[in-house]
């Protein structure tokens, strides 16, 4: 099995077909990860680039390690220290890269539809890694592996999202992907930090923290993301935490059994409190391991769908 296209860019217009695709590779992926060998030939003779225009911890070294664990080549070009610096385009790089014989560039940018604008400009594949406020779909895939793991699927489940929405593309590819899923999706968060339309694609949009949170099997916290506000959105951090900020008291109104969730990296006492974070229904570092999982997964299914392509023509 193989994706429908050259590159993944994000779960606005995939079915749920090809999700459940990525998910079902993931576990297959994650068995060989929990192993004490994680060497696999998967990726042999193939050569990824990672091009990150923004900081990144978990994504990037996750999806080096995917590319590694699966026997790729990996190289790495960080904005601050490449022709960028000196003025290079993003289509003057992303030819660059092409023309030294990459199969995959994974790219992060802070404008939002950079990776479309890549995409079209070059013939390798191209990973969506974040694009400004639009989308982070593999995000949003692990997310959707971490529930599948520990709820035995996404249908049905009601998932409460709560914090900036409005500049989070992780809550963007989350709606999309679990909607398109069968899940109900809840939002709360300040009403300066809430994009409009959202009742249109069939998401429940609540004013109050504690109603959105009520009955959810899933509780997802937003980082609060200051570097892309302006200073008048949020009267203080201190004002934001103490109405929407996770606590032992809110989650109570949950089930019993709901994941708490959180893309990282965490505000502690922002968005939720240290006791939230690392309690028994916490599942945030699970969500680290299963983001390895899930890009093996996305690349070995890219990169077959490239291969099969070529056959083609062969």
């Amino acid at each position: 099995m193989t994706l429908s296209k050259k590159d993944f860019l994000g779960l606005r217009n995939i079915n749920c077909h090809e999700i459940n695709e990525i998910l079902e590779t993931a576990k297959l992926m994650k068995y060989t990860l929990v192993k004490n060998n994680k060497k696999t030939s998967y990726l042999q003779g193939k050569t990824i680039v990672t091009l990150f225009y923004e900081n990144s911890t978990r994504t990037r070294l996750s999806f080096e390690l995917a590319s590694k664990y699966m026997s790729a080549s990996v190289a790495n070009v960080s904005a601050s220290s490449s022709s960028v610096a000196k003025g290079e385009s993003l289509m003057d790089t992303g030819r660059t890269i092409e023309r030294m014989g990459v199969d995959v560039i994974i790219i992060r940018h802070p404008l939002s539809g950079a990776a479309h604008l890549l995409a079209r400009n070059v013939n390798v594949s191209v990973i969506n890694a974040g694009d400004g406020m639009n989308e982070h779909p593999t995000q949003a895939l692990l997310d959707m592996f971490t529930m599948c793991e520990k709820k035995g699927g996404i249908q049905g489940l009601q998932v409460a999202i709560i914090g900036d929405i409005l500049h989070s593309r992780v809550a963007r590819s989350n709606i999309w992907g679990l909607t398109t899923m069968g899940a109900k999706v809840r939002v709360a968060g300040p009403s300066t930090l809430m994009p409009p339309g959202l009742e249109d694609i069939g998401v429940q949009v609540f004013s109050n923290v504690e109603d959105a949170i009520r009955d959810a099997d899933v509780v997802m916290a937003l980082r609060l993301q200051k570097e892309r506000q302006e200073s008048s959105l949020l009267p203080s951090i201190r004002e934001y935490s103490k109405v929407y900020g996770l606590n032992k008291e809110r989650i109570a109104l949950a089930r019993k059994d709901v994941l708490i969730m959180h893309p990282g990296p965490i505000n502690r006492g922002v968005e939720l409190t240290s006791h939230i974070a690392d309690c028994v229904n916490s599942t945030i570092n699970e969500q680290v391991t299963n983001g390895v999982a899930v890009r093996m997964a996305l690349l070995y299914l890219i990169t077959r769908r490239r291969q099969n392509s070529n056959a083609l023509y062969s």
